[in-house]
């Protein structure tokens, strides 16, 4: 199946009938744009993050992780601009009273929502963190924000980071954690949400080596979209220019993904300069300088910055993975997600759910899921049993059958190619590991 032709029905059926995404508080008739990730979303989801953080934290030297506040103080968010900057131009229909981003509709047009022309209102500023209050009074004393990204508790624990890792520049700060934004129009299924899920690194370097480091980091980010079974060809790397450009940034270069829906962002990756460092010092009256111990040198590091939003590389690799074929007289449905991201490794099957083969099979997954996420299924015919597993991306199944019982061996058959292999049984677990390494 040609991936143009995946549509976002396709995508959001799947996920809903198989337990990958559900919609937020649905029996109370949900919560508008809000998304639960079911049985197999968490495990797919965090299978995602534990492949990003082993990939840039844990095989690097020049790297350490962080786990900051969701609630920071306030000062925070008026030093980094967002308090001042941090907003979507608004406009509002006069008839209906909808609010839209008016750099994603033409106001000269009628309203999508109650079709008059001619009713909106003038732009206006809108701040997209959300607010709260800490303590028991709501003044403004107590207000603070939900952070709207990961990024400023890396800045401002930046001091006691380069202390305690006694790390040098150039290295990094990776963190994976949530943030809030008050979208004014989210939408696209999980493509944008008021919470999210961000895989955001920041390199610290010497203002000399921006440029090498950010061609460096711009390849990094593409191995990580051929990582996850991401086609060349659905990816565009955009530079961002002129006034598209963030206060913060002095280049950056969005990776963006041909969605259903159209091309849309996907990452993106900013030559931050020293704003952060320094803005942060300012305000605070603390140091932010970092001393070569070689050179003696004083500088304010500069900052490389690669942001990968987990969500969006959960709908990436869903509309990637997802494809349609004939086989014999049906549509079989397969999502070919890459083999380390596939919520199970393996099913284990029992042929019938008769006791002499349950008596085989059920040890089998308890063994198997000592090395591998393992589902069982002894529901419905084999052949439904398979097709249910291509649509969850189950890379291998094990067959126990009447056989089994007098050779010793089960059948492996493959996702992609829906080839079969017999093989002894006492052999399995290591025939798995190597396949799916």
């Amino acid at each position: 199946m040609n991936k143009s032709a995946v549509t976002m029905d396709q995508i959001v059926s799947l996920a809903k009938q198989r337990g990958f995404v559900f919609p937020g508080s649905d029996i109370y008739g949900g919560l508008a744009n809000s998304w639960d990730y079911g049985p197999l979303g968490s495990l797919l989801k965090n299978n995602i993050q534990q492949a990003w953080w082993q990939r840039f934290v844990e095989r690097r030297r020049d790297m350490v992780g962080v786990d900051t506040a969701l609630i920071m103080n306030p000062k925070v968010w008026e030093a980094s601009g967002h308090v001042e900057t941090f907003a979507d131009p608004l406009v509002e229909c006069k008839k209906c009273h909808t609010r839209f981003r008016a750099d994603h509709i033409d106001t000269d047009k009628a309203c999508e929502s109650c079709g008059e022309s001619g009713q909106f209102t003038d732009p206006a500023a809108f701040n997209l963190m959300f607010r709260t209050f800490i303590g028991p009074k709501e003044d403004a004393a107590a207000q603070v924000y939900l952070r709207p990204e990961t990024a400023q508790g890396m800045f401002v624990d930046w001091p006691l980071i380069q202390q305690t890792s006694r790390k040098r520049i150039p290295f990094g700060v990776a963190q994976i954690g949530h943030a809030f934004r008050n979208e004014i129009t989210p939408g696209n299924f999980i493509f944008r949400t008021r919470e999210f899920d961000i895989m955001e690194l920041e390199y610290f370097i010497h203002p000399d080596t921006w440029e090498e480091h950010f061609d460096a980091w711009l390849q990094e980010m593409r191995d990580w979209t051929a990582l996850c079974g991401m086609a060349p060809d659905s990816l565009h790397e955009v530079e961002i220019a002129g006034d598209d450009l963030a206060h913060y940034s002095k280049r950056t270069v969005d990776i963006e993904f041909d969605f259903p829906f159209g091309q849309e962002e996907l990452y993106g990756l900013a030559y931050r300069t020293d704003f952060d460092l320094s803005s942060h010092g300012e305000a605070s009256g603390q140091d932010m300088a970092y001393t070569d111990p070689d050179t003696g040198e004083q500088y304010i590091p500069h900052v490389i910055e690669p942001t990968f939003g987990v969500n969006r590389t959960f709908l990436a690799m869903l509309v990637s993975a997802y494809t349609e074929e004939k086989v014999e007289d049906e549509t079989r449905t397969v999502l070919r997600l890459p083999a380390w991201a596939a919520p199970y490794k393996v099913a284990v099957l029992p042929l019938s759910k008769k006791e002499e083969l349950t008596k085989i099979a059920e040890p089998l997954a308890d063994e198997l899921g000592e090395h591998f996420s393992v589902d069982y299924d002894i529901t419905q015919s084999i052949g439904k049993r398979y097709r249910r597993q291509d649509e969850i991306g189950t890379p291998y199944c094990v067959t126990v059958d009447f056989e089994s019982l007098e050779d010793k061996q089960v059948t492996i058959r493959e996702r992609d190619t829906m080839m079969q292999e017999r093989v002894p049984l006492a052999d399995l677990p290591a025939i798995l590991q190597e396949k799916l390494s």
